[in-house]
């Protein structure tokens, strides 16, 4: 089979990353090499760091980091404005390269490139709010705490938002008064190069580093002594292993915002036709599910799930899957062979278990892409608790419908996992929405709406899907340390304290 003409490979990228300053190619001919998911095209490569090459990067980060501590607040704000400025020029470029690269559909993907931007000068808004205060614990004497960058920080990127969390998340720690090294994902690497090559004309040696590699390289940032802060977005299993691997050189401060299984609950009550709608455009069909947001179970009154199974199948069957460059196109391959099995998996799992299949459950192979990591957007019913499916984050496109009988049952269901990121209810009782808002173990939760992040809204999980909040002033923040300054102003304390 041929590749469709339309949307074949025309560059690559012979990307490079940046480390205190200069642009680099890998020391020691190691590099990990990029294919499209859709067609198995070669897209490009990036350097596949060595623990050696991250220290380097680490010194260089902690040698930038006294004077860039020392910079006034307008200095860090226009770098990060500099940054989205050239950003946004190329977002074209940038949305296409992430579109190939994560088999991502194109439109979203250069959704992902402006709401980085929209994100970055946000924080930019935010940049004088990292304040101290005064405490009045004894009369006469001045009693105040300071913000204090850590000094040098990392942060670990997930393969499916690639230049959206890269850039965003840049802003707060730098904008804190930090320098950083961003380690991207070794399966989507490609748009951090490009961005590094926009950091390296604008950011001053050492403040930027984006170090490419596998997870040996994410690894040795994580053990280096010299590195205490770090945040990371990915699965629980790779959360808790940073949190193990920090801990072995150093007493940290970890962030992890990791998977999600996540609830939508459809109360008696709902308008079923926006509900369905809300819930199956919460499921990220667009990131072939591959989304810790996705809202993968769907939990459905009992009188109602003959109804809405009908109405959910119906809507998902309207999912065109192909290249992801296609305008005409919803869903595209997910992002490796690894995933492609381990989706699959999970559908024969699911059947073994007793899951009954609605729509779906199939590998694809699409016309004009060959070799892709194609699955049909996947429908099982009736869904119990207990089976993997409804326990395990597949981070593909696979949807469960899964009863309840009341509400107290509705809860039960929601919080039987692991897991505790997202959860959404639909509701046309507000009595109902608050109950459950407080019940539900969830860090994140819509009430008639779905998948938006709202700004300045905290986002972050309970249980194992994380600790910490981010895409708020919590974030920026939280790349800052509190010192208490207390100073005795009358005689008679001085000579107490003597």
């Amino acid at each position: 089979m041929d590749i469709d003409p339309r949307f074949k490979v025309t560059s690559v990228v012979n990307g490079r990353m940046l480390i205190n300053g200069e642009l680099r190619e890998s020391s020691q001919n190691q590099w990990l090499e990029s294919y499209c998911p859709a067609t198995q095209e070669y897209l490009g490569r990036v350097p596949n760091a060595t623990a050696e090459e991250m220290a380097e990067a680490v010194t260089g980060a902690k040698a930038a980091s006294r004077a860039w501590a020392k910079t006034t607040q307008q200095t860090r704000v226009d770098l990060i404005m500099a940054i989205a400025e050239r950003l946004e020029a190329r977002a074209d470029e940038f949305a296409r390269i992430e579109s190939l690269d994560t088999g991502n559909t194109y439109g979203p993907m250069q959704n992902d490139v402006h709401k980085a931007v929209e994100r970055m000068r946000f924080y930019c808004g935010l940049a004088y709010e990292i304040k101290g205060m005064t405490v009045p614990s004894t009369p006469g004497n001045l009693h105040l705490t300071i913000r204090e960058p850590y000094g040098v920080v990392g942060r670990i990127i997930p393969f499916n938002h690639p230049i959206g969390f890269a850039a965003s998340r840049i802003a707060p720690a730098l904008i804190a008064g930090n320098t950083i090294i961003v380690k991207p994902s070794e399966q989507a690497p490609l748009s951090a190069s490009l961005l590094a090559e926009i950091c390296a004309e604008l950011a001053p040696p050492g403040v930027i580093n984006i170090v490419t590699g596998d997870r040996l390289t994410g690894e040795a940032l994580v053990r280096d002594s010299r590195v205490k802060r770090i945040a990371f977005i990915g699965s629980v299993a790779s959360g808790m292993a940073i949190q193990k691997a920090a801990a072995d050189s150093a007493v940290k401060h970890i962030s992890l915002e990791l998977g999600g299984k996540n609830p939508f609950i459809i109360c008696e009550d709902a308008d079923i036709d926006q509900a369905v709608i809300a819930a199956t455009n919460g499921m990220n069909f667009g990131w072939q599910g591959q989304s810790c947001g996705s809202t993968s179970r769907l939990l459905v009154h009992e009188s109602q799930y003959a109804l809405v199974a009908q109405k959910v199948v119906d809507r998902v069957k309207t999912v065109k899957v192909g290249h992801p460059m296609n305008p005409e196109i919803k869903m595209g391959p997910v992002v490796s062979e690894a995933q492609y099995q381990k989706v699959l998996s999970y559908i024969d799992v699911a059947k073994s278990e007793g899951a009954e299949l609605l729509l779906g459950g199939e590998a694809l192979t699409i016309d004009g892409c060959p070799g892709g990591y194609f699955v049909s957007p996947t429908v099982f019913g009736r869904v119990g608790m207990e089976m993997r499916i409804a326990q395990e984050e597949v981070f593909g496109p696979i949807m469960s419908l899964m009863p309840y009988q009341n509400l107290d049952d509705a809860v039960e269901i929601a919080n039987s996992t692991s897991y505790g990121l997202t959860a959404a209810i639909w509701t046309s009782n507000y009595f109902t929405a608050m109950d459950l808002c407080r019940r539900v173990e969830a860090g994140y939760v819509w009430v008639n709406g779905i998948g938006n992040h709202y700004r300045g809204q905290p986002y972050g999980g309970y249980k194992n899907s994380g600790i910490g909040r981010e895409e708020g002033l919590d974030e920026m923040l939280s790349y800052t340390e509190v010192k208490s300054i207390n100073f005795a102003m009358g005689q008679a304390e001085r000579a107490k304290n003597n």
